[in-house]
């Protein structure tokens, strides 16, 4: 996409409803973060490790992320501070964006709340990291936690994986497993969740467990619950560290981002396992993924902006072409 509605003076600003009301399927997002992952694994993108700082006393965390996509010619930089760790969520503060520059052009594209495009791209991941490493014959799944990342990912595993038979959730929050029905629904009209009290028994009869929980969730699967060729996906918590020590081969998005967010998966000596492939490598197939079919898996989901970058392009380009946003002239 070529800047054609900025100058180098002007920048169109994307606020949280201009992105709230663009339509996207979600096939099409799944199209999108893939193509991200293969233009990286190809050498044509880049995707540096995240800056992060944080207070001693930990009640706000700030991410700063830069990366260019090759196949679509953009440069951007995402940010992400959150405040107010420590409390409940409703009383914390939660802000990110991402700005496009066109390199092709030199020209800004635009600047948007990138809450939209990480509740989309980060379930869309853990379903392509489903629909890679899950063994063969997989029919059931949990998902453990019913926040921003949980609500879109039955949908999204169902997207990439249709054949699953039993969809399990457990969730402590009742509007958030309201939330996630709802978006079942919306998506898929005629499945249905089953939430689950006894997380250990949902574990064990699960050939897919997806964590996506706060920190504060009482959910903590343990290696001994799982299947033996169980894969287990990490995007914030609900899993213990011996998931991931235990398991047969470990995946990740990034072993360096991994080595920054992941410490709290260390074992009792303090260490992080060491990864044995990168999912980009992987869905290139370039590396491996599960080398047997009784393999237990271990796969970390930290996001990579190359990600974010590739979707918040598609929905500028959907925004742009429909007027949306506003030209702020930043540079006069």
């Amino acid at each position: 996409m070529t800047a054609t509605h900025a100058s180098d003076t002007t920048l169109r600003v994307l606020g949280t409803s201009d992105v709230a009301g663009i339509e996207i399927s979600l096939a099409d997002v799944v199209a999108v973060v893939e193509q991200a992952y293969d233009t990286l694994a190809a050498g044509r993108s880049d995707n540096p490790r995240k800056l992060t700082v944080k207070p001693e006393d930990g009640h706000s965390v700030a991410y700063a992320m830069l990366g260019r996509d090759g196949e679509r010619g953009v440069v951007a930089v995402k940010t992400s501070y959150k405040h107010g760790l420590h409390e409940d969520r409703d009383k914390q503060h939660y802000y990110t964006t991402l700005t496009l520059y066109d390199d092709a052009t030199g020209l800004p594209v635009a600047m948007m709340d990138c809450a939209r495009i990480g509740a989309l791209r980060t379930p869309a991941v853990s379903a392509l990291l489903a629909r890679e490493l899950a063994a063969p014959g997989s029919r059931s799944a949990l998902v453990i936690g019913t926040g921003t990342q949980g609500r879109l990912a039955l949908p999204f595993l169902l997207t990439t994986m249709p054949h699953l038979e039993r969809l399990m959730l457990f969730g402590t929050h009742p509007d958030g497993i309201r939330a996630v029905r709802e978006q079942l629904h919306a998506h898929f009209p005629d499945r249905e969740v089953e939430v689950v009290s006894d997380l250990r028994a949902a574990a064990g009869d699960s050939d897919i467990v997806l964590a996506t929980a706060g920190p504060g969730t009482p959910a903590s699967v343990d290696a001994d619950w799982l299947k033996p060729a169980a894969l287990s996906v990490l995007v914030g918590y609900g899993i213990a560290p011996s998931t991931l020590h235990r398991a047969d081969r470990v995946i990740a998005t990034s072993a360096a981002q991994m080595r920054v967010t992941g410490t709290d998966m260390v074992d009792a000596g303090g260490e992080l396992r060491a990864v044995d492939a990168e999912f980009p490598e992987v869905l290139a197939g370039r590396a491996a993924g599960r080398t047997d079919p009784g393999q237990r898996i271990f796969a970390y989901n930290s996001g990579l902006v190359v990600t974010d970058i590739a979707l918040g392009h598609r929905f500028a380009q959907l925004a742009l072409a429909q007027g949306l946003g506003t030209a702020v002239p930043l540079w006069q």
